[in-house]
């Protein structure tokens, strides 16, 4: 293996994601992909709890996928990387990340359930990357299994172009295995080898009259999109399996097809056609145009081709702790990652080590000297460089992305339990924030809590399941709570005098405070109309400390105050008994006043929401919205469904993805985040 990889060029390797609805069988087709690429030599199973690629036990309770994670399986001379994308909308970032990643991805159905709502969800967000995608119609086996019916649904659901290249035979107990169109030969798997071995047969006679039709709609669909097929079947020379695949590769990787292969992973039948479809149809690094990145400082930007001689330019997907040590997951574009050399963070405009590059296989790894353009490998040894950041060569920076920054949405207290959980907590939580960039971790300066702000129910769930499982940590929950902001509404003053004898020093000062509104968004600002004669340049920074301070917690509901600006219009002073202790608390309690008198009001997180809905619920959508005091913006058709764009306030959107999910019949999906905060 590990000469194997020093000698495969670049279009030997092939980056995918097995993208899909939750238990549509993701999870076990890639089980049985390790298996028949001798990755591993047992079969696990989800539903025993087993399977290789979900190893975290959180992973293995729920049976779905949490973390992406990345394997290497070695087919007919080609590497194959898996990135395990995780299903569920709470881990939307794993999501758009693996997909940012990733050069095709292969779209995995049920074949009683077909396109499932949360299989639009990602099918949509691979359009959005540009990524090639097959299709595999799986659970062939399952009472109510319906290939043409699944077909159908990726024409008018996904609004794709399925091409099929396969056909079931039998379906239900009957399934017994695939006839390929292009070769015209019937696939069985023998039961005794689990499925690794298997046999080509010729076609019983109906069949082969059936398959032909089916063939020849094929050929026509490829010929519309492809001007050298479509000569010759007009012409009617004959058109061999070769010229087929070439025309059916270009059409996938140009987005305008999708082929679409079936079988049972559960009953160990399609897998391999399957790899081959991989290697025949979907792109290598080198098939798509160089991802283009930005220089740091011109704006400029700076292409980055998938060469080894190249400058490098790598992106981090990915932070996971693993056995206590920061592993990075990386994408090589161009150039090449060697260890114990220098690498370059732009965003941070750091510089740091790799002390060890290593080839990842779900939760066991093998250690590489380098790895060139288009890998995917772990990284240790990146001590600051987070999710979403390139690291390049300091000769030669670049920007791949700009890091969108999700803003947390819903929050929880915690605390720990016992004293000894006290003394693990801060440490257990650092780490998870450190691989997860949507998770925020605070001190409420007020309540002395731990807060811990995330992007969903679920995914906070997840987090403190796993803090009790993984590090052993016990806590107690208190109610999720909206982070709120206050304002005032009237420009208002304030003045206080502090004079006290304290450790037998006379301290003393005077100050008069004008507080008034700003624009929403504007923050807080301090400006001093005092005169340096009147009082001393370093009182007046004392007396803005304790201004900026006295906003943190407004007279409302204590939450920290925006939007104001606060003016020093007057102030006393005396010689010899000023100091800044004085002004910092004569500043605060003056401020205190000014906004007990300005009308203050909270300020709610307002989010922007994009529903994804298919039309025939539109009405009950923004129904829903209004009545949470939600404002459409805009409604605008997408590829089979219609998206409405609305700004709802945080408060009213608990639970939310329930209601959503009930109004639509499951078939809608939703993505939130923070706008600004404003009244409701």
């Amino acid at each position: 293996m590990g000469t194997m990889t020093k000698t495969s060029k670049i279009q030997n390797i092939r980056n995918i994601g097995i993208i899909a609805h939750i238990d549509a069988g993701k999870t076990t087709v890639t089980e049985r992909i390790l298996y028949y690429t001798g990755r591993s030599h047992k079969m696990g199973e989800v539903h025993d709890g087993e399977a290789v690629m979900d190893w975290m036990p959180d992973e293995q309770e729920r049976g779905i996928t949490i973390t992406s994670a990345v394997t290497t399986c070695p087919w007919k001379g080609r590497d194959i990387h898996i990135i395990d994308t995780p299903g569920h909308v709470d881990f939307t970032i794993e999501v758009e990340r693996s997909l940012r990643v990733l050069d095709g991805a292969v779209g995995v159905f049920c074949a009683v359930g077909g396109v499932e709502p949360q299989s639009e969800t990602v099918w949509r967000q691979a359009d959005k990357y540009h990524v090639p995608k097959l299709a595999f119609i799986n659970k062939m086996d399952r009472i109510g299994a319906d290939f043409f019916n699944a077909v159908e649904m990726i024409k008018t659901r996904l609004k794709a172009k399925p091409l099929m290249l396969q056909l079931p035979l039998g379906a239900e107990d009957g399934f017994s295995g695939v006839i390929d169109l292009i070769q015209m030969k019937a696939i069985i798997w023998d039961d005794d080898t689990l499925g690794a071995s298997f046999r080509y047969e010729d076609l019983p006679g109906t069949e082969a009259t059936n398959a032909a039709q089916y063939r020849e709609k094929l050929i026509e669909t490829v010929a519309e999109v492809d001007d050298q097929l479509m000569e010759a079947y007009l012409s009617e020379s004959p058109i061999d399996a070769e010229m087929l695949t070439g025309a059916i590769r270009k059409a996938t990787i140009d987005l305008k097809l999708v082929p679409v292969l079936c079988g049972s992973a559960l009953k160990n039948k399609g897998i391999q056609p399957l790899l081959d479809a991989v290697v025949a149809y979907l792109p290598s690094p080198a098939d798509l145009p160089p991802i283009a990145g930005i220089h740091p400082e011109t704006g400029e930007p700076v292409a980055c081709p998938p060469a080894d001689n190249k400058p490098l330019a790598a992106l981090i997907f990915k932070v996971a702790m693993i056995e206590g040590r920061k592993h990075t997951f990386v994408r090589v574009y161009s150039g090449r990652l060697e260890t114990s050399k220098e690498v370059y963070n732009p965003f941070r405009k750091k510089k740091e080590k790799l002390s060890r590059i290593l080839q990842m296989h779900a939760n066991k790894r093998e250690r590489l000297d380098t790895a060139g353009a288009g890998s995917i490998v772990g990284v240790v040894g990146l001590k600051e460089s987070s999710t979403g950041e390139t690291i390049c060569s300091a000769d030669h920076p670049v920007l791949l992305e700009n890091i969108e920054v999700y803003e947390p949405v819903i929050s929880i207290a915690v605390e720990p339990k016992t004293h000894s959980d006290q003394d693990r907590l801060q440490d257990v939580l650092s780490k998870f924030a450190d691989e997860d960039p949507t998770l925020r971790v605070q001190q409420d300066a007020d309540t002395g809590q731990m807060i811990l702000s995330g992007m969903g129910e679920l995914h906070l769930e997840v987090i403190i399941s796993r803090m009790r499982r993984e590090f052993n940590t016990e806590v107690n929950v208190g109610k999720p709570q909206v982070v709120y902001r206050e304002s005032i509404e009237r420009t208002a003053e304030g003045a206080a005098v502090f004079d006290k004898e304290v450790a037998g020093q006379r301290h003393f000062g005077e100050v008069r405070l004008l507080l008034r509104p700003l624009s929403r968004g504007t923050g807080t600002r301090f400006i001093s109309k005092v005169d340096e004669t009147i009082l001393p340049a370093v009182f007046v920074q004392a007396v803005e400390k304790g201004v900026l301070e006295s906003l943190e917690s407004g007279t409302v509901m204590g939450y920290p105050v925006v939007d104001v600006e606060a003016v020093l219009i007057g102030a006393n002073y005396k010689e010899a008994q000023g100091s800044e202790l004085a002004y910092k608390v004569s500043a605060a309690m003056a401020c205190k006043e000014a906004l007990a008198g300005g009308n203050g009001f909270l300020l709610d997180p307002i989010m922007k929401v994009e529903v994804l809905a298919p039309e025939e619920f539109m009405g009950e959508v923004i129904g829903d919205l209004n009545a949470r005091s939600g404002k459409i913006e805009a409604i605008e058709p997408k590829v089979g469904v219609q998206s409405i764009r609305a700004v709802v306030p945080l408060a009213r959107m608990f639970g939310y993805s329930t209601a959503m999910r009930s109004a639509t019949q499951g078939r809608g999906t939703f993505s939130m985040h923070f706008s600004h905060f404003d009244r409701a």
